[in-house]
């Protein structure tokens, strides 16, 4: 499953230019960016996912373009679909991308798979 090029383009330039340290690492049959080995934002198909804060998350589905993230049937609290609608403008862009690495430093790690 592709996922936009673009917008992974524009997030790589945002980190940069942040000086964020992260890698890529290929999931979701899309391209997830994983910052202080957490993930953080990811691009699958068109849209942007972003992992931000739960105590903002239902704040956030209020706003234009932003809907809950649903892989599995259950809604993932503090996990966000962004449309263009949400991110064609850089500002906004920045912004949510901003809100997903504020809120890194405070999220949980997976757990690590223990080799057998």
């Amino acid at each position: 499953m592709a996922y936009n090029e673009f917008l992974s383009d524009r997030i790589t330039q945002f980190f940069n230019e942040s000086d964020v340290h992260f890698y890529e690492k290929k999931m979701f049959g899309g391209l997830c960016f994983m910052v202080n080995d957490k993930m953080c934002v990811a691009v699958i198909k068109d849209e942007v996912m972003a992992r931000i804060d739960p105590n903002i998350y239902k704040d956030c589905l209020q706003k234009k373009g932003c809907k809950e993230m649903n892989f599995t049937g259950k809604p993932m609290k503090g996990f966000v679909f962004l449309t263009e609608e949400a991110i064609d403008l850089d500002e906004d862009f920045k912004g949510w991308l901003q809100l997903a690495l504020d809120y890194n430093p405070l999220a949980r790690a997976s757990k690590k798979k223990t080799p057998k």
